[in-house]
C-alpha cells in the first residue's frame, strides 16, 4: 500500500513518522515544494525506520508525478495557524495551494481516497471535493477525531481514576462551533452528562474548544503530534478496512437535514473510504448547535466557491 503525504511541515513529517513506527503501509512519499526541507527530513525518517527495524519505506520528492499509483493521499500543505489568526484567516491562502495539489492528485493519482487535513479544515475538505470531483466517500477531513481525542484528555484531566476507559465524541464544525457530545460521551459505562455535574461539563466543554488555539499560544504555530496520531488513526481504518465508526468531516447531502457542506459527523471507514454516515440521536439543543454550525460555513463556503471561480 502507498500513502503520499503532501506538504512536509511538522504534521506532515510527525505523519510520516507514525505510518513508518506503526508500519500502517509499505510505501510513503513525502511531497513538498522545498525539496531541501523534504529531503531532510525524509532521510532522517529513512534512519528512524532502520533504527525501528520497521518495513515501511520513505521517499521524498518535489515532483507531483511521484504520488502516482497512491491508495490514500493526505493534504496538510498550507500556511499554519498562527495566534490571533482565525481559521478563516486561512481560507484565501490556502484554498490557491489545494487548488494547485488538487489538479495533480486528478492527473496522477485518480483513484485515490484523500484525506484533507489543511486549515480551515471543513472550507478546505469542500473545495477539495468539489475541485476533484471525487465521489464523497473518497474525500474525508480529519477533524473530528482529533477534537474527540482533545475532549477525551479534558474528560481524563477530571477523572481520580486514570484507568478507566474514556471515549468522548466530538462533531460538528472544526474550530469554535464543534459540538462536543456530552451524552454520547462515556467513561466506563456511564455518560459525561450523568458523571460530571454542570459546572464541570462546561469546563470539559470549553477546553476541548480551545484545545488548538491554547497550542498555538504556547508554540506560536498549530499542534502536530495530535493530528498526526489522528490522521494515523484515519489512514490505518482505510488500509486494513477496520469499519471504524470515526468523527469525521464529510459531504453532507440531507443526513441530519444538512446539505451542502462538509462538516464533521461519526462514520463508518473502510477500504472505500466512508462506507456509512451514522446517524446519531441528538436533542433539540445539540441539532440547532450542528444547524448553526452548517449556516456560518455556508457563509464561508460563499468565499470559498467566489476564490474557487478565480482560480479554476
Amino acid at each position: 500500500m502507498k500513502v503520499s503525504v503532501i506538504g512536509a511541515g511538522n504534521v506532515g513529517a510527525s505523519t510520516c513518522y507514525l505510518l513508518i513506527a506503526k508500519e500502517i503501509c509499505k510505501n510513503v512519499i513525502l511531497v513538498d515544494i522545498n525539496h531541501s526541507i523534504a529531503q531532510g527530513k525524509a532521510t532522517d525518517l529513512q534512519q528512524a525506520s532502520i533504527a525501528l527495524v520497521s518495513e515501511t519505506r520513505i521517499k521524498t520528492s518535489s515532483d507531483y508525478k511521484d504520488i502516482e499509483n497512491s491508495d490514500i493521499i493526505v493534504i496538510t500543505a498550507g500556511v499554519p495557524r498562527r495566534e490571533n489568526m482565525s481559521r478563516e484567516d486561512l481560507l484565501g491562502t490556502n484554498i490557491k495551494i489545494i487548488n494547485e495539489i488538487v489538479s495533480n492528485i486528478k492527473k496522477f493519482a485518480p483513484n485515490a481516497i484523500i484525506v484533507t487535513v489543511s486549515n480551515p479544515l471543513d472550507i478546505m475538505n469542500y473545495a477539495v471535493l468539489k475541485l476533484s470531483g471525487f465521489q464523497r466517500s473518497k474525500v474525508i477531513g480529519m477533524g473530528g477525531i482529533l477534537d474527540s481525542a482533545r475532549m477525551t484528555h479534558a474528560i481524563i484531566k477530571r477523572l481520580d481514576d486514570k484507568s478507566e476507559l474514556v471515549r468522548a465524541c466530538v462533531i460538528g464544525a472544526h474550530g469554535e462551533q464543534m459540538l462536543p457530545l456530552l451524552s454520547h460521551s462515556f467513561v466506563g459505562k456511564k455518560s459525561v452528562s450523568e458523571l460530571f455535574d454542570e459546572h464541570i461539563c462546561k469546563e470539559i466543554i470549553n477546553d476541548t474548544k480551545l484545545g488548538g488555539a491554547k497550542i498555538v499560544k504556547f508554540l506560536q504555530t498549530s499542534a502536530y503530534y495530535a493530528p498526526a496520531a489522528a490522521i494515523s488513526i484515519l489512514i490505518e481504518a482505510i488500509l486494513k478496512d477496520k469499519k471504524e465508526t470515526l468523527p469525521c468531516s464529510v459531504y453532507l447531502e440531507g443526513e441530519y437535514d444538512i446539505s451542502g457542506v462538509s462538516i464533521g459527523v461519526p462514520v463508518l471507514i473502510g477500504k472505500n473510504g466512508v462506507e456509512t454516515i451514522k446517524q446519531l440521536s441528538l436533542d433539540a439543543k445539540e441539532l440547532e448547535v450542528l444547524h448553526i454550525a452548517a449556516l456560518e460555513l455556508k457563509e464561508q463556503i460563499k468565499i470559498a466557491d467566489r476564490v474557487l471561480k478565480e482560480n479554476i
